[in-house]
């Protein structure tokens, strides 16, 4: 029934497609982040979705859709490049058979981070893929949030839709996910179309932001504690009252400690000792290995080239018996371990060349949401004064996304690579937008010119 209920829906969205191209980009966007397919039980899991709906949102493009406004950017330019230099290393890995399984996933995201800010070209449809990308998340989100609520959570415990800790359904990917799509969030409250200001819309957004900050509870995700003070630190730029929120963001802080769960705790102290903690003294020990890798060899090794890695670190180990604790420390051997951390992922994978593609389009993206939050903070028209508070909200979601990604091989995410081509779609409207106004005061001074010339005449 559940098989049945997805293609019905997933059918409809094609048929509607016909009359409106750009719906078959927005089934992409829900069936690349939901992955009915894998939810599904048996006839669902044996189509192709994916690709169908790849097909139909590229196909329907090219075919049905109109190319007005539709440019082509620096930042695509820089993904071409990105796709074109992975598809060489891919060819020259030192794993190839590993590479080639996450290369059949990370060209697609790429490719489609590329292809859609060619259909952003109106307000409505920037805010409408902002929305579906919401929207996907939120379903995981708020079933990750009741699961936690009643007692379901723990790490590498809570069950998603999924049973497959991969993709969006990894846990720290998807606490950083969350954190990250808050701003966007509360943007929709105030600035929303689609669903207008209201209070019910309102109501959702508090209890969605609540079941996101719940995910890094449930999780049990050490980088979603560190997305959540990044997020907090990213508010005080916009809050008038910044000691208020402040304490307001304390005392809710402590109203929650009695309520969160002993293993929190023991994972969260972790992040204050982290040479206490296999997994972060396994993290440091790779980040060096991969310094070394690069040395020798520039221009990385392809993907999942972290399986060549071998070293050995000391551990201590604690034992208490009784009144007595005892510190001992071990010397562990480990080897083919992941990077841990997406700057890594990047330089191990990909070399110095790739890193450099990857960080410049990051940090391009966080320059060009600035510039527009500067350009367009005085519009006050209702065609206009959503552009502000959109850009500061895929400003701060990149942020957070960079912090998460300090921790985790999230290096090619398909949701942030969906914010990249937000904020590109976003950057070009505004472009747009510029042009059009300087196109009419250049035609408004020509007409004041030639009125002038007249009356000069006149006056003769």
């Amino acid at each position: 029934m559940l098989d049945l209920a997805f293609l019905a829906f997933i059918a409809y969205v094609l048929v509607l497609g016909l009359k409106r191209p750009f719906l078959w980009v927005l089934l992409y966007v829900y069936i690349d982040i939901l992955a009915p397919q894998r939810i599904g039980y048996s006839l669902i899991a044996s189509l192709p979705l994916s690709m169908i709906a790849f097909a139909a949102a590229f196909g329907g493009w090219l075919a049905l859709d109109r190319k007005e406004g539709a440019r082509f950017t620096l930042r695509q330019g820089l993904m071409v490049l990105l796709l074109l230099y992975c598809f060489w290393t891919t060819g020259n890995a030192d794993f190839p058979e590993d590479a080639q399984t996450k290369w059949e996933w990370v060209w697609k995201a790429l490719l489609f981070a590329i292809f859609l800010p060619l259909t952003l070209t109106t307000r409505a449809r920037i805010e409408g893929l902002a929305l579906v990308l919401l929207l996907s998340v939120a379903t995981i989100v708020i079933g990750t949030g009741m699961k936690t609520i009643l007692g379901g959570g723990g790490y590498q415990n809570l069950k998603f839709f999924v049973n497959d800790n991969s993709g969006i359904y990894e846990s720290s990917t998807l606490a950083t996910v969350a954190i990250g799509l808050i701003p966007m969030l509360w943007w929709f409250v105030k600035y929303g179309t689609i669903f207008r200001p209201h209070w019910m819309v309102t109501a959702f957004a508090v209890a969605l932001t609540f079941a996101c900050l719940l995910v890094p509870v449930g999780t049990e995700a050490r980088t979603g504690l560190l997305c959540i003070a990044a997020l907090g630190a990213l508010m005080l730029r916009y809050t008038k009252r910044r000691i208020t929120f402040i304490a307001g963001a304390a005392v809710l802080g402590l109203i929650a400690l009695p309520f969160l769960p002993q293993s929190y705790y023991d994972r969260m102290s972790t992040i204050a000792q982290p040479s206490g903690d296999e997994s972060a003294s396994t993290r440091m020990a790779v980040w060096n290995w991969t310094l070394d890798f690069v040395a020798e060899k520039p221009t990385g090794g392809g993907f999942d080239a972290y399986r060549g890695n071998r070293f050995t670190y000391v551990m201590p180990v604690t034992k208490t018996d009784g009144n007595t604790t005892t510190v001992t420390y071990q010397q562990v051997v480990d080897e083919g371990r992941a990077y841990h951390s997406s700057f890594f992922e990047m330089l191990g994978e990909q070399g110095w060349p790739g890193l450099f593609l990857w960080l410049t389009l990051h940090l391009l993206g966080l320059w060009q949401m600035e510039r527009l939050q500067r350009r367009w903070k005085k519009a006050d028209d209702e065609a206009t004064r959503w552009i502000t508070p959109l850009a500061a909200a895929l400003q701060m979601s990149a942020i957070i996304y960079l912090v998460g990604a300090a921790f985790q091989g999230i290096a090619y995410q398909p949701v942030m690579l969906m914010l990249v081509g937000l904020q590109i779609g976003l950057n070009t409207y505004c472009l747009r937008l510029d042009s059009a106004k300087a196109l009419l005061d250049r035609s408004a001074s020509r007409r004041a010119a030639a009125a002038d010339t007249v009356r000069g005449a006149v006056a003769a």
